[in-house]
């Protein structure tokens, strides 16, 4: 294995014909092919089958001006919203903790947000049930120097779209709500909390909130144009750390998904809230709190999160059954490749290669 390792790593700049490939070998080369051929700056990948890895490579380059290579062990990605999949890990852990119940109404731990027609918890926030509104024109590109607590003044004087509970809209704002009422329960900053709860005992040392972790070791970020990439306007995520705002590593965000396999920091119970699909008027969400719950084309079950965010694109799938873990990340808003990533996941996940 080792030597097919090494043999990824260092294969050359040349298209890769996809001719009698399977498996691996055929994963590899449409990522490889995704960065040759110009549809992608940049990519990550650790795949992991069993806890070990069985893929991890760097396609493209971090920086397109400077030709940074792709480390998947080190280059930092905006990991857009697999950052709810972390804040989901933390929720359950202040669960644990007795810190606050998942039927807690928001307003017992934020009563200074304007009161709204209804009441709504903080199940329904981190399942996107609770009739917050998503953003509006180019709010997803804020570049301001919000706080958490700060930047509910975007949003919180707008009524809900729906009675809690009784639909569904997945967006951030739910996210930053979460985290607000997180930070206030436990008395500590929300990013402090997750780094000693979470991205610590896990091992995932270079995971980090937008203004700690922009370091030489960062990707640039990028947004696709008919002719090239260019470099993507400048954004303050700090604000929406919980949903979309925390920068990783393919390799750290792949110890997040074989925690979830190995039930690592939290209970089996913990685990089993995190990870059930809610659902409204009898009808599944395919969104658990904080994961997407649902089956891949092939009818496999997942839980993981994908992710689009300025200058980011991200995948991330744990397969419970199989036992592997898919981590990809890419340093360009949506460059509309993913019909090539599930591909090259269906390719991995024919194992009889291996």
């Amino acid at each position: 294995m080792f030597t097919y390792l090494k043999k990824l790593f260092y294969s050359g700049p040349k298209v890769k014909s996809l001719d009698g490939l399977q498996g691996l070998e055929r994963a590899d080369a449409l990522f490889h092919n995704l960065a040759v051929e110009g549809q992608i700056p940049g990519m990550a990948v650790t795949i992991l089958k069993n806890g070990s890895p069985i893929l991890q490579r760097g396609y493209g380059h971090a920086s397109v001006e400077g030709k940074t290579p792709v480390d998947p062990k080190d280059t930092l990605f905006r990991i857009a919203s697999i950052s709810k999949c972390i804040t989901g890990l933390a929720l359950g852990k202040m669960m644990e903790e007795g810190i606050l119940n998942l039927e807690d109404s928001f307003y017992t731990h934020v009563p200074y947000f304007p009161r709204k027609k209804y009441d709504f918890t903080l199940r329904q926030l981190a399942s996107h049930t609770a009739g917050i509104r998503g953003y509006r024109g180019k709010e997803y590109a804020l570049n301001q120097p919000f706080g958490i607590k700060d930047s509910i003044s975007v949003f919180q004087d707008d009524p809900l779209v729906f009675e809690p509970g009784k639909g569904y809209l997945y967006n951030s704002f739910d996210f930053v709500l979460l985290s607000l009422a997180m930070q206030e329960a436990c008395g500590m900053p929300f990013e402090d909390y997750v780094e000693q709860k979470v991205l610590h005992p896990l091992g995932m040392l270079h995971t980090f909130p937008p203004k700690t972790g922009d370091t030489d070791t960062s990707a640039q970020w990028y947004t696709k144009t008919s002719l090239c990439f260019k470099k993507a306007v400048e954004v303050d995520n700090f604000y929406k750390l919980a949903g979309g705002g925390y920068l990783s590593t393919s390799e750290d965000v792949a110890r997040l998904g074989q925690a979830i396999l190995d039930q690592k920091l939290l209970q089996k119970e913990t685990y089993d809230a995190l990870l059930t699909a809610q659902e409204f008027n009898g009808r599944s969400t395919y969104y658990g709190l904080g994961f997407q719950v649902s089956q891949d084309a092939q009818g496999r079950p997942f839980v993981g999160h994908v992710g689009s965010s300025v200058g980011a694109y991200t995948n991330f799938y744990v397969y419970p059954k199989e036992k592997v873990v898919v981590s990809l990340l890419i340093n360009c808003t949506d460059p509309k490749v993913q019909q090539t990533l599930d591909a090259a996941i269906t390719a991995i996940l024919d194992l009889r290669s291996l």
